[in-house]
């Protein structure tokens, strides 16, 4: 072979190594960029993600403990195809032919969690249980009807949070290519389906560890087991709160932004100029307080509009019975 041959070898090889070496770069760069969307749109979803960690331990209680990771379990993948299989796909579908309908979605999502949070509030305030024990007497006695109907409900009370998850997940995504969106969404999916049933897991179990700790051990391991049998309920009550109040700021950051998109900037320029005068006024913590501010005015706003939307649910359900009554 002559030197000249030799030559345009190495120069071809040199130049493939090359080729090789930025889509090497490139490629880590994209899974850099995948791997930020996500944490950030993970982040985003987190008020969503608080009041699904804080409903899903109620689907298991009265059951057998034997049963109860089994149907954590199969609500999990229940959830995972919710998002993988379904809303992934239309999400991307949205975001390729319709990028205009999001934040009208979003803003229905939003109606949705300040209805959701602003209903648990009333509740709070002004419990009743009679339809509750009504539904509860006309259980199936059944153990795995009672299951059947208890992870069927649950997957379908997961799809609407899920679907709120999924499109505030794809509101945040700025990269370009339909295929990085995609693994965004699908990471997004996975990461906060596998935390949340996997935190689910163990609130559910804790109290079990706690009570076998107890009985078993001495010293400190049965003072730890006895603080959990007393702590988990409270810690669940506590997390049932924290994910109201994270429903309706939620609700209502996504409202006010919505209209501020929308045309209708005053609400949202309100909660902000209050944000920035009381951190200029306390000085201390300035960003901290900034937040602070704009989320109690953001969590008011929420409250307002899920008790309007309580109200027109309540009104319309007077007007309809009668109507249909008479059908």
């Amino acid at each position: 072979m002559s030197l000249e041959k030799r030559t345009d070898m190495a120069t071809g090889l040199i130049a493939l190594l090359d080729d090789i070496a930025a889509l090497t770069k490139l490629t880590a760069a994209s899974l850099d960029d995948v791997a930020a969307q996500t944490v950030q749109t993970s982040i985003k979803a987190a008020g969503v993600v608080i009041d699904d960690t804080a409903v899903t331990p109620r689907y298991v209680v009265g059951l057998s403990p034997a049963r109860e990771l089994p149907i954590i379990a199969k609500i999990a993948i229940g959830s995972l195809k919710n998002k993988l299989l379904f809303l992934l796909p239309a999400c991307l579908i949205l975001s390729r032919f319709a990028p205009w309908a999001i934040t009208p979605l979003l803003m229905i999502g939003g109606l949705y969690l300040c209805y959701e949070g602003a209903e648990k509030l009333i509740e709070a305030v002004f419990p009743h249980g009679g339809e509750h024990d009504d539904a509860e007497a006309k259980t199936p006695a059944d153990p795995k009807e009672i299951e059947r109907k208890t992870v069927n409900g649950a997957i379908r009370t997961d799809f609407i949070l899920s679907a709120e998850i999924m499109t505030l997940a794809l509101s945040g995504i700025t990269l370009p290519s339909i295929f990085l969106q995609a693994l965004v969404l699908a990471a997004v999916g996975i990461v906060i389906t596998v935390g949340v049933y996997g935190a689910v897991a163990v609130l559910v179990k804790a109290d079990d560890i706690g009570l076998a700790l107890a009985r078993n051990h001495a010293g400190f391991l049965h003072r730890f087991g006895c603080a959990l049998v007393r702590g988990v309920p409270v810690f669940l009550d506590f997390l049932a709160a924290l994910g109201t109040a994270a429903m309706l700021w939620v609700g209502g950051s996504i409202i006010l932004h919505g209209l501020d998109k929308l045309g209708f900037r005053e609400p949202e320029h309100a909660v902000e100029h209050a944000g920035e005068a009381t951190a200029s006024a306390l000085v201390v913590l300035p960003a901290a307080v900034n937040w602070l501010t704009m989320a109690v005015l953001q969590g008011l706003a929420g409250i307002v509009i899920g008790a309007l939307v309580v109200l027109c649910v309540k009104l319309a359900s007077a007007v309809a019975v009668p109507f249909l009554g008479r059908r």
